[in-house]
């Protein structure tokens, strides 16, 4: 066995758990901006699983108007923290500053698969089963429909047919294809 098969297998291990955990938490802050069932289940576990280290964290750092800034610190500071272990590991040097920026275009992209998937899966649940109710489902709602409503503000009635959805997908992809660019340019110069 040599070393890189171990620092594989502590890549792997702290991807996947930090991931996991940074996933909650970003779960949490958006379905707490979007005001989200928090009765529903799926919010219960949510919380549950990720408010040991807001409880503390919240006594130092307090939110402002809707934003949750004690997950914000948190997923950031995981993510700095998992990313400066993975690069230890693969034995790659970074700038604490290159560090910050990896992390923060790490969160961005994972903002933004969550809101890409959500808007996908609504429309097909919408096509599939548009009537029924399932808490996940509702999660879903309460998560897209802020970013829909706004795409439908602009759009004229279609025929039945809502393209708020496409839109809105339309712009995720040009607003990561605007910003991931200049993160990686960034993280270049600081190293």
């Amino acid at each position: 066995m040599n070393d890189s098969y171990f620092s594989g297998l502590g890549v792997f291990l702290v991807d996947t758990l930090v991931g996991l955990y940074v996933f909650a938490l970003m779960l949490r802050f958006l379905l707490q901006w979007v005001e989200a069932d928090f009765y529903n289940p799926i919010s219960q576990f949510l919380v549950k699983l990720t408010h040991p280290p807001l409880r503390y964290m919240r006594r130092l750092i307090p939110s402002i108007h809707r934003v949750d800034t004690a997950s914000l610190v948190l997923m950031l500071a995981l993510q700095i923290l998992a990313d400066y272990v993975v690069f230890s590991l693969q034995q790659i040097s970074a700038s604490p500053a290159s560090l910050v920026v990896v992390a923060m275009g790490q969160l961005l992209e994972l903002l933004y698969n969550i809101l890409f998937y959500s808007i996908l899966i609504s429309v097909v649940l919408s096509w599939v089963a548009p009537r029924g109710y399932n808490p996940a489902v509702k999660l879903l709602n309460d998560l897209t429909d802020p970013i829909l409503g706004f795409f439908r503000r602009f759009l004229p009635p279609m025929g039945g047919i809502d393209l708020s959805p496409l839109v809105a997908l339309i712009a995720l992809q040009f607003f990561k294809m605007a910003i991931m660019p200049l993160l990686q340019q960034l993280i270049a110069i600081l190293n």
